[in-house]
């Protein structure tokens, strides 16, 4: 008996036609997600956002603009960038708007403290409401990272690490989906964790940093879950260790610190945020369509070794 082909109906004698086999599941596909077969789509546009608006947080410098600069690039219409700090970087923000002027979208900018939930829902509710593209992403990117010894750590230090990294991620990720529900958006939701979440890290960071990226590996999948129903998506990227304003912060105090990192890493070498925007458009673009509770690891093979 030949082999049955996926999404095909069986013929009487118990085989199918496979040369329908390719077609007959990707209209089905076409048909589930409302939209063209992917299957007709050129391979580079899947990759496009053109038509689309995404929410980044964690969005006035470092990997979040960088990323959302690149959303940009990818024809995004709108990248509505949210950090709790007054005011974006300057010339990474210059960058970001000469990226939107050339490539026809608009990028603004809202301060936005993601451990305060009423904040969160109510700006979120705004900018769905308001946006005249469909806000079909989330860039939850927003994190804070400290050194401190863990049998040193101060109580107090320690909740505000899991406030944010943990509780606020989940605050931004709820009132995203929130939306995508109300407005009957497919949506994608990406998570930037750690690759700290999956290993015991003792040189970034203590154990409260540690924690608070392994809990978000485990509230993507259970959200992913709970949200596909919906038509939602939902992903982690866990990155390796990234020069950034942040980790050269630490560096200043713990120059020692890089010499380690380096020795975990098969490329002999730190990252730089834009490595990191192939991996995140991926996740946000209809590239991933199938894509949902999983963890993307771009570590420069850190947690083979």
């Amino acid at each position: 008996m030949s082999p049955i082909a996926t999404g095909v109906s069986p013929s009487q004698n118990g085989t199918a036609d496979l040369n329908r086999g390719e077609q007959v599941v990707d209209l089905a596909v076409a048909s589930q997600n409302q939209g063209q077969a992917l299957a007709d789509v050129p391979a580079l546009d899947l990759f496009s956002l053109a038509g689309k608006a995404v929410i980044v947080t964690g969005g006035a410098r470092g990997l979040g603009l960088c990323i959302g600069t690149a959303l940009l690039e990818a024809k995004c219409g709108h990248v509505y960038c949210c950090d709790v700090l007054p005011e974006p970087n300057v010339e990474e923000w210059a960058r970001a708007k000469q990226a939107a002027k050339k490539y026809g979208g608009s990028i603004s900018y809202t301060q936005l403290d993601i451990t305060n939930v009423d904040a969160v829902n109510s700006t979120f509710e705004k900018i769905y409401d308001e946006s005249e593209y469909e806000v079909s992403g989330l860039l939850a990117a927003a994190g804070i990272q400290q050194m401190v010894p863990s049998l040193e750590y101060p109580a107090a230090d320690f909740r505000r690490i899991m406030d944010v990294n943990v509780a606020g991620t989940f605050f931004t990720i709820q009132a995203a989906a929130r939306q995508m529900v109300k407005h009957k958006i497919a949506g994608s939701i990406a998570i930037i964790a750690s690759m700290s979440g999956s290993i015991a890290n003792k040189g970034l960071t203590c154990l409260a940093y540690n924690t608070s990226k392994a809990a978000l590996l485990q509230m993507c999948r259970s959200a992913a879950a709970e949200w596909g129903q919906h038509r939602i998506r939902v992903n982690t990227l866990s990155p390796g260790y990234i020069r950034t304003a942040m980790t050269d912060q630490l560096l200043e105090v713990r120059p020692d610190l890089e010499e380690e990192w380096l020795r975990g890493s098969m490329l002999n070498r730190l990252s730089t945020p834009d490595e990191f925007r192939g991996p995140v458009l991926f996740l946000l673009s209809k590239a991933s369509s199938f894509t949902t509770g999983a963890d993307l690891i771009v570590d420069g093979g850190h947690t083979a070794y």
